[in-house]
């Protein structure tokens, strides 16, 4: 993966993860990597179904609309998570694309940006995408470097990796208690307490029980479909697609590699306390709201699969994903929903550089 993942150390150091989705995953992969000794903790199983990483998929973008570094930042992540795919011999990327709706007067705006960073962009004509429902006087932009990545086989296939390598311990179901920021000492809900050169609290919604910077928890509504007889064949090859519905709020998500039809919005995503009532709220009307501005034309002729919810914190000042040094050992990682999850590999890289700049 990233050159400090293969660089030679002096020696080996001791790092305890909190959490095991996805960031915690790969951050213990990278770590491994380089040499050192690593410990994953979760409060259930590893890789945990009820973690906010674990999905059916997750959209990977290339080119973002803050500019020419940040899309050279995600194409670094996409460029990652191919290497990760050749280092577990398993397929974790659907290269479709990604298409977002956009006012014409943007395009110079957001094509300008991509040609610095060097990521391929073309326009496309809502003519073209006839089961997207674009809002009126928009045009797609197509990032042809994007996908989906297949986020409950990338769990999974990281976890078996991770099982295997002797510099890892995973200790599932072992849920914790308090965190003391300036030792980086963890305590665990036996009574007992683990220490570590560095510690990376990446437990979705729960890190903020424990430490961080302020953050905001947000829960949104998602819904599952199985597309008509007669549009199947289209959405297998259909790309990713956001900026959509008469609001311009809305995301889908194709099928494919064993996956449903996966559609959302912005419109059904609120701030909330806390995860502990998510599982017994009825999403029966927030999922009405979604279908009032869907991303997809005739949404009426499309089979409900499931309607589900799911969680993910955002730095409160920013709304957006965050990597904090709480204290000398401390870090804090907040993941915003999708973004979070295709960005993972470079929170890896960056623990991994710490690491390395510590033993210089």
């Amino acid at each position: 993966m990233s050159p400090a993942a293969t660089a030679p150390r002096r020696s080996a150091a001791a790092v305890l993860i909190v959490g095991a989705g996805v960031t915690g995953l790969l951050t213990a992969v990278q770590c491994a990597r380089a040499g050192h000794r690593v410990t994953v903790l979760d409060r259930g199983p590893v890789p945990n179904p009820r973690s906010s990483s674990f999905d059916q998929h997750r959209v990977i973008r290339t080119l973002s609309p803050d500019g020419a570094d940040a899309t050279r930042r995600m194409a670094a992540a996409r460029h990652r998570w191919r290497e990760l795919e050749a280092l577990l011999g398993a397929r974790l990327h659907r290269p479709v694309g990604v298409v977002t709706a956009w006012p014409r007067e943007r395009l110079a705006a957001l094509t300008a940006p991509a040609a610095e960073a060097g990521v391929r962009v073309r326009t496309v004509e809502p003519r073209e995408l006839p089961h997207l429902a674009f809002p009126p006087d928009t045009v797609g932009v197509r990032d042809e470097a994007a996908g989906v990545l297949l986020a409950d086989r990338v769990l999974n296939a990281v976890a078996r990796w991770l099982a295997g390598h002797p510099a890892v311990t995973l200790r599932p179901y072992t849920a914790v208690t308090g965190v003391d920021a300036d030792s980086g000492t963890v305590r665990v809900a036996d009574g007992g307490s683990l220490g570590a050169d560095l510690v990376l609290l990446a437990a979705g919604p729960w890190t903020r029980e424990l430490a961080g910077p302020p953050v905001v928890l947000h829960r949104q509504t998602v819904v599952y479909l199985r597309p008509p007889a007669d549009a199947a064949r289209w959405w297998e090859h259909a790309p990713a697609a956001g900026g959509l519905g008469a609001d311009g709020r809305a995301w889908a998500v194709p099928p494919g590699a064993g996956t449903l039809l996966k559609i959302s919005s912005d419109a059904v995503c609120r701030a909330v306390d806390s995860t502990a009532d998510g599982e017994a709220e009825d999403q029966g009307p927030w999922a009405e709201r979604l279908a009032a501005a869907p991303p997809v034309t005739g949404l009426h002729r499309y089979t409900v699969a499931a309607v589900t919810s799911c969680h993910y914190t955002a730095a409160a000042d920013t709304g957006g994903p965050s990597l904090a040094r709480v204290g000398p050992a401390l870090w804090s990682r907040a993941a915003c929903g999708g973004s979070g999850f295709s960005a993972a590999p470079l929170v890896a890289d960056r623990i991994v550089d710490v690491l390395r700049e510590g033993a210089a």
